[in-house]
């Protein structure tokens, strides 16, 4: 019998028992129940069955160092032997090298679980797909996992593509998403082809989408072609899913803590890199000279690279400047996957209405309202009234913190995501709280976003954004601790 290392919850036991020895399988469980421990018992259990030797983990970018930094050293039994590997983009020659090593079972250890993890952007290149099909072919005792599967939901990607043929290649396969179908039941075919070839019975996409879409032949001009104009046999569809497949929501999770926290990793653009380095060099060359004095112009200087880590700058005269960042794709990411309403908070006004066109545009024009200093007065109740009705489809409340941090109740969501966050630890705890408190009923799962810096040396540079998350997780009034010695610490 498996011997977990972290005692499971008892839907994770559950799921676990009904799947690890299971070649193919899929774990559908909402955000914030646990999925990434399931996966990691199961590898675990496999290994220590002989089952297999190596493990291939696919994981979006804002996820999969999560997996190497936190997932695996927490729950992987310290009784296995382990050598874990982290994609590095570029293929370096020291990390071709160190692959080689890692890849070849006659270089490596007896008795020693390898696991590889991987961005799974990677495959939309030739050469992370080749280097993952190699790796792959020269460890056929392997179990591949794809985190997060709505990234391959596209049977027409180039991305989608390479991974099914990876699924081919793969003794055990596992998909792991707490919402597989974002925008209709199509998106299931590729992640379910990934599994296994005809895992749901029927031979081709053409075939399952006869089988559960209504499609009309249309005309348009001289153009003809077909639309999906409604579903059908879903209770058939969900019965051929329930053969290999578990399903967990975390109102039915009664043992979870009433807070979970989740982080998601955004990398820096290079145009952020560059602005940030500046923006730093700067600061310090102010803090040298004795100009940032106070605690305030110590804020400012960290409110500017924060800034710059959320995707823009603001010059002397205050003017606006956008730079490349990939922070609303990943937000949009997590809003695929969040089941139900969400809160989002945003200290900066152009955020805010950034992110609620955004939201409109992906889920339609009643999905987001905003509730910040423009929002006029006699709207704000009738917005907060709006998300709280179960049956209204305002999904996304966007807000800032010093507006809306105060004194409303939002309990329809139980799920709260800071795309920026102030550094004051009141406003931080007091918007938790709009979820959190009496008449909600579940669990409330709160969503970091914070860019992450370059890798030098193989570390990659902590950013203000991380600091600043790690500070008021930990209770800590940033306005507290930076002058003096502190102030160098904070900057960089």
């Amino acid at each position: 019998m498996y011997k977990f290392h972290t005692k499971p919850y008892e839907h994770q036991k559950k799921s676990f028992d009904a799947s690890w020895c299971l070649n193919h399988f899929a774990l559908f469980m909402e955000m914030g129940t646990g999925k990434s421990k399931v996966a990691i018992d199961t590898i675990a259990a496999l290994f220590e069955g002989k089952k297999i030797d190596t493990a291939l983990i696919l994981a979006p970018k804002g996820v999969y160092d999560n997996w190497v930094k936190a997932e695996i050293p927490i729950h992987l039994p310290p009784r296995i032997n382990l050598s874990v590997l982290r994609w590095q983009p570029g293929l370096t020659k020291k990390f071709a090298n160190d692959l080689k090593d890692f890849a070849l079972p006659k270089l490596r250890k007896d008795n020693t679980l390898h696991i590889f993890v991987m961005n799974i952007e990677a495959l939309s290149t030739d050469k992370g797909f080749d280097t993952a099909k190699d790796f792959i072919s020269l460890n056929p005792n392997i179990i591949t996992i794809v985190d997060e599967s709505t990234t391959i939901k596209n049977r027409q990607a180039k991305r989608t593509k390479n991974v099914i043929h990876l699924g081919r290649l793969s003794k055990y396969t596992r998909i792991l998403t707490g919402s597989p179908i974002t925008k209709s039941p199509m998106d299931l075919y590729s992640q379910c082809e990934f599994l296994k070839k005809d895992c749901l019975g029927l031979t081709s996409f053409f075939a399952y989408q006869n089988r559960y879409a209504i499609v009309v032949q249309k005309t348009l001009g001289r153009h003809s072609f077909r639309e999906i104009t409604g579903y059908r046999r879903l209770d058939e569809l969900n019965e051929s899913l329930d053969t290999f497949s578990y399903r967990v929501l975390k109102e039915d999770c009664l043992d979870l803590p009433k807070k979970i926290y989740i982080r998601r990793e955004v990398a820096l653009s290079p145009e952020q890199i560059k602005a940030y380095a500046q923006m730093k060099k700067l600061a310090l060359a102010k803090l040298e000279s004795g100009e940032l004095a106070t605690t305030q112009s110590v804020l400012t200087q960290i409110m500017r690279l924060q800034q710059i880590c959320c995707g823009f700058l603001r010059t002397d005269d205050e003017e606006l400047v956008p730079l490349k960042n990939n922070r609303l794709n990943e937000l949009l990411d997590i809003a695929d996957e969040v089941q139900g309403k969400a809160i989002i908070w945003a200290t900066w006004s152009h955020d805010i209405e950034m992110i609620a066109e955004a939201l409109r545009r992906r889920f339609g024009s009643e999905a987001a309202a905003t509730y910040y200093g423009a929002t006029p007065q006699n709207d704000r109740q009738e917005i907060v009234e709006r998300f709280q009705d179960k049956d209204s489809s305002l999904r996304f409340f966007i807000g800032q913190p010093k507006t809306g941090g105060y004194g409303i109740t939002l309990t329809a969501a139980n799920t709260m995501i800071y795309y920026s966050n102030s550094y004051d630890l009141e406003i931080r705890l007091q918007s938790e709280d709009r979820a959190h408190r009496i008449g909600q009923e579940q669990n409330v799962t709160y969503i970091d976003l914070m860019a992450v810096g370059p890798e030098f040396r193989g570390q990659k540079q902590k950013t203000i954004d991380e600091k600043i998350v790690k500070a008021l997780r930990d209770k800590i009034n940033i306005a507290g601790q930076v002058l003096g010695e502190d102030s160098k610490q904070w900057l960089i």
